[in-house]
């Protein structure tokens, strides 16, 4: 039998765990709403609460869906569904998988269908490495937090150089596979000006919206920033594509 990467056991099983990770939310929301009641909170502010948080969390939802589409041309759609429902990033799903299939002489973006020891290299890179950080966190973490507040005790000036250095650090490593290729922009290869070009657009959109904030007053539209950037960001890629291939 052919391997499938959209087999209906991968979306039973994928859908087990999404379930649960439900499940724990739905639980700690009735734990949530309890302990306002208790401690004295009005029900009408918990309503306001709760429906505030939901209709805020349409902005990081739709850079989710917009991921997993991105992703399922290669890997299906289970796969991209349980990394970006559990822990996963549109910006370390996308890196994982492009250098997995690389290194097995595939083109992110030109597979059409994975075989299963192929589909399993690319799953375990996503999977572990991310994992890295979340053994981390209770190891360093703790300490790491605990240096920063002395810092900032002694000295606040350089506790927010740290902090915005440690920041530019984590944004480096990504702008390193925007411009990895833009080297062959000088043999003629104007293919790797492709995801720089889409970097800044997206970056003018994030701006306007930045910009619009400011000048109109309109709060809202920084909590959907990121995914109208992402969106048109996206799909400036298409004639960007078109023009340089």
């Amino acid at each position: 039998m052919d391997f499938n990467i959209n087999s209906p056991i991968l979306f039973l099983l994928v859908g087990v765990i999404v379930a649960a990770v439900l499940g724990q939310s739905v639980f700690f929301l009735v734990k949530a709403w309890k302990r306002g009641r208790e401690i004295g909170m009005p029900k009408e502010k918990l309503k306001k609460i709760a429906s505030t948080a939901a209709v805020f969390t349409i902005a990081p939802a739709v850079a989710i869906v917009i991921s997993v589409i991105t992703l399922s041309k290669d890997l299906g759609l289970p796969l991209p569904w349980l990394r970006l429902s559990v822990v996963g990033s549109l910006s370390y799903e996308t890196i994982a998988a492009s250098n997995a299939e690389g290194a097995m002489g595939l083109v992110f973006g030109q597979v059409s269908n994975l075989t299963a020891s192929q589909y399993i290299t690319v799953a375990g890179v996503m999977t572990v490495s991310i994992m890295l950080g979340i053994w981390l966190v209770p190891v360093v973490c703790k300490r790491l937090l605990g240096g920063m507040i002395s810092m900032e005790g002694r000295d606040k000036k350089w506790g927010e150089i740290f902090t915005n250095a440690m920041f530019i650090g984590m944004i480096s490593a990504f702008l390193g596979y925007v411009f990895c290729d833009f080297l062959g922009v000088f043999s003629g290869d104007l293919r790797g000006l492709i995801p720089v070009l889409v970097m800044f657009v997206s970056a003018i959109i994030m701006v306007l919206c930045g910009l619009v904030k400011k000048r109109l007053g309109w709060r809202w539209i920084a909590d959907y920033a990121l995914p109208i950037s992402l969106i048109l960001g996206m799909a400036s890629a298409i004639p960007i594509t078109a023009m340089l291939s």
